[in-house]
């Protein structure tokens, strides 16, 4: 009688387990919510509320300054007649106004 070697089912299975493991970690660890993917999207979203932080403070040292420039303590006329003349729309006597 010729009898073939075959493998036992029980390692196949083994085997079959151990493979499909291996990809779920796999997966995991490439698209999982703490993934390679989720940590590249988390970074560059991190760069741009970091970029767009720089604007605000630039933005809001700016309105600082203004403010200061307004204040009663120091008051800049320059300042104070541009903000005039575009809020209130308020001329001098002797300019001319084109449109």
């Amino acid at each position: 009688m010729l009898r073939r070697n075959r493998p036992a089912m029980g390692a196949l299975f083994y085997f079959f387990g151990a493979l499909m493991l291996g990809l779920y970690f796999t997966f995991a660890a490439v698209q999982g919510d703490y993934g390679l993917f989720k940590r590249i999207e988390i970074k560059a979203e991190s760069e741009a509320l970091r970029a767009e932080l720089a604007l605000l403070q630039e933005d809001v040292a700016r309105m600082e300054n203004l403010t200061t420039r307004l204040s009663d303590t120091y008051l800049d006329l320059d300042l104070l007649d541009e903000q005039a003349r575009d809020v209130l729309g308020l001329i001098r006597a002797d300019e001319i106004v084109i449109r």
